[in-house]
C-alpha cells in the first residue's frame, strides 16, 4: 500500500512551497495514526531540528516542519527500500536499518537527514530523524513515465510467467475480494496540484498492489507444492519491483513539481 512517508514527503512539500497549510499536513498523516511524534536519533540530528533524542518526550509533527523549513529543506525523495534493494540510503548504518524495517522512509539529500516512520503503539506513529551517512552517489532518478512504462512490462512478463508455471488460477469471488483489499487500506488525500500523472500511477500502484496480495496468497489448502511457491514468487518480484519503483517515481515527481512552482513564483 502507499506508505506514510508518502504521504508525509508530497504534504510536507506542499506546505513548505505555500501549496498547503500545515493543518492540511497533520490532517493528512491521521490515515496513519490518531498521534504523530518526533525524535532524534543521533546528536547531530538532535541538534540540526532542535528534537529530543530517542527516549525523551518527544516533539510534535508541528515542530519538525518547522525545523524543516528554518533549515531550508527544498527537496525530499521517497525511498521504499527491501532485503537486496536499499539504493538511495546512503552507505549503511542505523538509518538503513530503520529504513528496511520500515520499508519505507524520507530523504532530505541537501541536509544530509532521513525520517523513518514506525508504529510504536495502538494509534501513535512515531517518526524519528537519522543523520545519513554521505552518499556515494546522487540518489537514483527514475522519470515518471519510465516508471509507469517499467510497470506495464512488469504486468506482461509477469502474467506470461505465471501462465506458463500454470500457477495462476481464476478463484471465485476474487473481485470482491479484490475489491475488499482496497477498502482495507488507509484512505489516503493529496494536495490540491499534485500532478495528475503522479495520481494516476499511484492509483494503478495501488491496484497492482493488492492483486500481488491476492496472487500471494492464493494457494487454497496449501495445494502448491515449495518449489511451485517458489516460482510464483520469482515470477511476482519483477512486478512488486515495479510497483515500488513507480510509487517513488510519483511521489518524487509530485515533490519536484511543487518545488519548481515555487521556483518560478520566486
Amino acid at each position: 500500500m502507499c506508505r506514510p512517508s508518502a504521504t508525509f514527503a508530497v504534504w510536507s512539500s506542499a506546505w513548505l512551497n505555500g501549496a498547503a497549510a500545515s493543518d492540511d499536513v497533520l490532517d493528512a498523516l491521521l490515515a496513519w495514526g490518531e498521534a504523530h511524534d518526533v525524535v532524534a536519533a543521533d546528536a547531530p540530528a538532535a541538534e540540526a531540528f532542535e528534537l529530543p533524542l530517542a527516549f525523551n518526550r518527544a516533539a510534535t509533527p508541528v515542530q519538525l516542519l518547522m525545523a524543516l523549513r528554518s533549515q531550508g529543506a527544498k527537496s525530499m525523495r521517497l525511498v521504499l527500500p527491501v532485503p537486496g534493494d536499499v539504493r538511495g540510503l546512503g552507505g549503511g548504518g542505523p538509518f538503513t536499518e530503520a529504513a528496511l524495517r520500515a520499508g519505507d522512509a524520507v530523504v532530505l539529500p541537501e541536509l544530509g537527514f532521513g525520517l523513518v516512520p514506525e508504529p510504536v503503539a495502538e494509534g501513535l506513529m512515531r517518526w524519528t530523524v537519522f543523520s545519513l551517512v554521505p552518499l556515494a552517489a546522487p540518489p537514483e532518478y527514475v522519470a515518471l513515465g519510465e516508471a509507469e512504462h517499467g510497470l506495464t512490462d512488469a504486468i506482461r512478463a509477469s502474467a506470461g510467467a505465471l501462465q506458463a508455471l500454470n500457477v495462476a488460477s481464476d478463484r471465485p469471488g476474487v473481485r470482491a475480494e479484490l475489491t475488499a483489499h482496497l477498502r482495507s487500506r488507509p484512505d489516503v488525500d493529496w494536495p490540491a496540484g499534485t500532478p495528475g500523472r503522479s495520481l494516476r500511477v499511484l492509483q494503478r500502484a495501488e491496484e497492482i498492489s493488492a492483486i500481488l496480495a491476492i496472487a500471494e496468497t492464493d494457494d487454497p489448502g496449501g495445494a502448491l507444492s515449495a518449489s511451485a511457491s517458489n516460482l510464483r514468487a520469482q515470477a511476482l518480484k519483477p512486478l512488486s519491483d515495479a510497483v515500488r519503483i513507480a510509487r517513488c517515481a510519483a511521489v518524487n515527481e509530485a515533490v519536484r513539481v511543487f518545488a519548481e512552482q515555487t521556483a518560478r513564483e520566486g
